[in-house]
């Protein structure tokens, strides 16, 4: 009777102990607020195929926990940008050395699954944007035989339309679309009456409407350079045509550039100058905002405007921090700087609730996280921050917690 008593007991102790773990696994899944990919140029080894980082925040603390089967093979080398779909259920990756970009599947709990794997248009490709209907990619140079990094020539943006996603078929890009002065699959980053100038870009972005898409770019024959950025509007099947007027100019050397939600301003940064340039946008055209330019830090090389706050952020590569940023009718007033881990060199803000802020810092390792105030703009370090990441992250992407299909 006396061994009965005992053996109920410790099925009571075992049942309570599986409930409380329960209990805290439902706890921990409800705090989730956002998972968080950041790549990763060098995984463990003397190579450089690439790795992506998912980080699970904690919605009350902000703090960057990676997932238990984090990281996650990029399935391709050098990956230097990534993007996410409209519905939030797939991450697109760019491998630089591979001319490649790999779809991953995203899992309910963050996890990764390569889907579909296709070549972009020209050669090294350096940056995405998608939308809910095209996805922009933008390589470092056209796909011409001449061109290579000893005979360097302009680069290039392509467009592969998104097919839509079904209940059981993942969203899946189709046949590039052409150019049709060109015939080609691509369309070539050129500055009228200077064909032989060689445009390197560094980044683009497709407004919240998708009917236009902008370019950032410099001419490195000039001499001293001249910043560019080229506007596209966005039509059926993706196919692109140059805005009039465009390239616009834009200070020496842009790094990055971003809008905000309305789609009324577009914002640059300037690596060379140390500052941002500031455009609002009318008929998808370029105009200059008075006060440009607004002071940054030293080399910026990225930039991100809150969708729900009238905040702007830039990450400063040499200064490693941050500048923060309120926006009035487009014009950046500087609220402060905040210190990041070694060189950032990407940035982003949470999607669920705009409330947390991240960096990944390229010679650091690591990943910064920071709280957001949204009545002041202001950046407190989150608990734990800077976070271990693999060698060399080089991009960022998040989704909200609980909204991919898989």
């Amino acid at each position: 009777m006396r061994m009965k008593f005992n053996k109920s007991r410790q099925l009571l102790l075992v049942s309570a102990a599986s409930l409380l773990v329960a209990g805290l696994v439902t706890a921990c899944a409800t705090l989730t607020v956002d998972f968080v990919f950041v790549t990763s140029a060098k995984a463990a080894g003397a190579n450089n195929y690439g790795e992506i980082d998912v980080f699970e925040v904690n919605s009350e603390s902000g703090h960057m926990r990676q997932i238990p089967t984090s990281p996650f093979p990029s399935a391709g080398r050098n990956p230097v940008a990534e993007a996410v779909s409209a519905d939030n259920a797939n991450l697109f990756v760019v491998n630089q050395d591979d001319n490649s970009i790999v779809q991953f599947v995203i899992g309910n709990d963050g996890k990764l699954y390569p889907y579909y794997t296709f070549n972009t248009p020209g050669i090294y490709p350096l940056a995405i944007a998608v939308n809910g209907s095209n996805l922009f990619i933008v390589d470092t140079y056209q796909p011409l035989p001449t061109c290579s990094t000893a005979a360097p020539c302009s680069g290039s943006i392509g467009v592969f339309p998104l097919t839509a996603s079904t209940s059981s078929t993942p969203v899946k890009p189709g046949t590039p679309a052409i150019n049709p002065s060109t015939t080609a699959n691509y369309w070539p980053l050129l500055v009228p009456g200077k064909p032989s100038d060689v445009i390197v870009p560094t980044s683009v972005n497709v407004l919240a409407s998708g009917g236009y898409v902008y370019v950032s770019a410099y001419d490195t024959t000039a001499l001293p350079h001249v910043g560019y950025v080229f506007g596209f509007t966005v039509g059926s099947g993706g196919v692109l045509a140059p805005l009039s007027g465009s390239p616009f100019v834009a200070g020496v050397q842009p790094s990055a550039i971003a809008s905000d939600a309305s789609g009324k301003y577009v914002y640059v940064t300037d690596f060379t100058r140390g500052n941002v340039l500031g455009f609002s946008v009318a008929s998808g055209l370029l105009t200059p905002l008075s006060g440009n330019p607004f002071p940054a830090g030293n080399a910026p090389t990225a930039i991100v405007v809150d969708t729900a706050y009238s905040y702007a952020y830039v990450a400063n590569s040499v200064d490693d921090n941050i500048t923060a940023y309120s926006i009035s009718n487009g014009a950046l007033t500087r609220i402060g700087s905040y210190p990041t881990g070694l060189q950032p060199v990407a940035i982003g803000i949470d999607p669920s609730t705009n409330h947390f802020l991240y960096t990944a810092n390229f010679l650091g390792n690591t990943v910064s996280g920071f709280q957001l105030s949204s009545t002041a703009g202001t950046l407190l370090d989150t608990q734990g921050s800077p976070f271990p990441s693999n060698a060399q992250p080089t991009a960022v992407a998040a989704i909200p917690h609980g909204t991919a299909k898989k």
